[in-house]
């Protein structure tokens, strides 16, 4: 005989076995037996109850991003398994893991017609890593073991497991409770590129003249920060990132270029990254918005690519060299085969750097200083700098907020403190993943930027994070707008503005109905101390800002339409 579990048990002590001690999720009848063994069991899992699934999805994706654990949520059948779908996709297209539970009808009463049945394997088939419906309770073990092993291996993504109602009663052997601790955490099981390859990469960039570095998010998810700076400095290049890749280097660092790119980049980043010869891509997909749709860099550079996927080498830029492998031990090997080079080329690049933020500040400085209403966000950045620590988390949807951070916020320390949505710019992430980070990173001030658009679709949450007493601050940019669509509306389609103005809420309002203290600004000279008091709050605060809309703003957008 053989001691048995349920499967609602079992899945419960896999989770355990994972090292998962808080997950995110939203109950619902198929759920019954899975939130019954989390009620019974002695398991060491925090579970936070959201106001809906999608946001549960958006928490785990900030916790993942901050602790280099995977992110769980969890949701019923029929709709939440639906509502879920946007935070599982941003995640797996952002090379961030999460595991998405949803419960679901029994097995036996498939085809039918139960309340909320429908195909969750096919619906979770193409925005996922890997996912599987747990039909077998005797298989649950190995499959869980599986979401943890695809979503650390290789590139990082989601996974998906489906949970049937009978699943959920059905016995499991409890010898089969055991996890691989190496996919506790990400990346695991790293790979490093071929060495021949990085030793054609390392002669192509001693003997460059003008040489610069591109980083997308994979620096910072693989830790890779010391030894990107280590290659950086060997050949005195200046290090350019993506939204995404924001942290891969302090941006104060002399080397450090800031952002490039239609959205956060400016002319003078632009014109670093043309005059180049040599471009080496790391981490980052070379996608439109980063190389202004395939223009800059030109197609006449000698590209070097270092990227965990193999298919995202060489997919838009013809590539002269390919390294296959983990961002952090790349450039580790990359350091080492430069270091054995007998001429390394001072490639001035402190220099470059400096003057393209000597000329992006000389735009922004007036701005920031702007006692102009509405206010300008540029103001609102230079408030907040004066504000926040060095540690603090900024979590930015992708509408108002996500240009200014990106171009004008600089981060003093490398490593992961501004978290945006870019791989698909839903909005109203910010809300929720910046409560994930929370969880994930509590000793750390952390900040949620929103336009107003994005409260619209998120401040229910504000009942969860007033519920667990979660310190954030959150900013709203307040312009009664889809800030982003007008903008594109203004630029490109002949100032036809139509359908993307709203009523003025009072935001202040709305938060202080859930317990959240509030302030409303309109005087920029009011943001300092405003944000000051928000931020040493005890509790959660909100800072509703009357802020300029997009259209009429100075943003550092070249194009609209990506």
């Amino acid at each position: 005989m053989t001691n048995q579990l349920t499967g609602a048990e079992a899945m419960v002590r896999m989770l355990q076995a994972h090292g998962v001690t808080d997950m995110f999720g939203l109950c619902g009848d198929t759920t019954l037996p899975f939130y019954d063994a989390l009620a019974r069991s002695d398991h060491g899992i925090r579970h936070f109850l959201t106001r809906d699934e999608r946001h549960a999805a958006y928490m785990a994706d900030g916790y993942a991003r901050v602790t280099g654990k995977p992110g769980v949520c969890e949701g019923p059948s029929g709709g939440g398994a639906t509502y879920i779908l946007p935070g599982v996709v941003e995640a797996n297209e952002s090379s961030v893991p999460i595991l998405a539970i949803t419960t679901d009808v029994a097995t036996t009463s498939r085809g039918k017609y139960p309340l909320t049945e429908l195909d969750q394997q096919s619906l979770f088939q193409p925005l996922t890593k890997w996912n599987t419906s747990l039909d077998d309770a005797s298989r649950l073990p190995a499959m869980v073991r599986a979401a943890f092993r695809a979503m650390t291996t290789g590139t990082p993504g989601a996974t998906h497991l489906a949970l049937p109602f009978d699943t959920q009663k059905a016995p499991v052997d409890e010898a089969e409770i055991w996890a691989d601790e190496r996919h506790r955490a990400f990346p695991a099981e790293r790979k490093a590129p071929d060495p021949e390859a990085v030793e054609e990469a390392a002669r192509l960039l001693a003997n460059a003249e003008n040489a610069i570095i591109i980083c997308g998010g994979g620096p910072v998810l693989s830790g890779g920060e010391a030894a990107l700076a280590h290659v950086a400095n060997l050949l005195q290049v200046p290090v350019a990132t993506t939204v995404s890749g924001q942290g891969s280097i302090a941006e104060t660092d002399p080397l450090a270029l800031g952002v490039v790119g239609s959205n956060g980049g400016n002319p003078a980043t632009r014109a670093a990254v043309d005059a180049a010869d040599v471009i080496l891509f790391v981490g980052c997909r070379a996608g439109s918005v980063t190389t202004e749709r395939w223009r800059s860099p030109g197609r006449d550079k000698v590209i070097l690519h270092i990227d965990s996927d193999p298919m995202v080498i060489g997919a838009n830029y013809s590539t002269a060299v390919a390294m296959n492998g983990d961002a952090r031990l790349s450039l580790e090997a990359l350091g080492r085969a430069l270091a054995a080079q007998p001429n390394v080329r001072d490639q001035n690049g402190a220099a470059r750097a400096a003057a393209a933020w000597k000329a992006k500040l000389a735009d922004f400085e007036p701005l920031a200083n702007s006692l102009d209403r509405p206010i300008r966000p540029e103001a609102v950045m230079a408030a907040l700098m004066t504000v926040l620590d060095d540690d603090a988390t900024v979590v930015a949807d992708p509408g108002t907020p996500c240009p200014y951070f990106s171009a004008h916020y600089r981060w003093r320390k490398p490593g992961r403190r501004f978290i945006t949505n870019r791989a698909h710019g839903a909005l109203g992430y910010a809300l929720a993943a910046s409560m994930g980070a929370h969880v994930g990173r509590p000793d750390v001030k952390t900040i949620a930027a929103m336009g107003d658009g994005s409260f619209g679709f998120a401040c229910g949450e504000f009942e969860t994070m007033v519920r667990y007493r979660m310190p954030i601050t959150s900013i709203v940019f307040s312009n009664a707008t889809y800030g982003w669509i007008k903008a594109g509306q203004n630029s490109g389609f002949g100032q036809r503005f139509y359908n993307v103005d709203f009523n003025r809420t009072d935001h202040a309002a709305v938060a202080r109905a859930f317990g959240v203290k509030s302030w409303t600004v309109e005087d920029p000279a009011e943001l300092k101390k405003v944000h000051a008091e928000a931020v040493n709050h005890d509790g959660p605060t909100l800072v509703d800002v009357i802020s300029q809309p997009l259209h009429e703003a100075a943003a550092p957008v070249s194009e609209w339409v990506a």
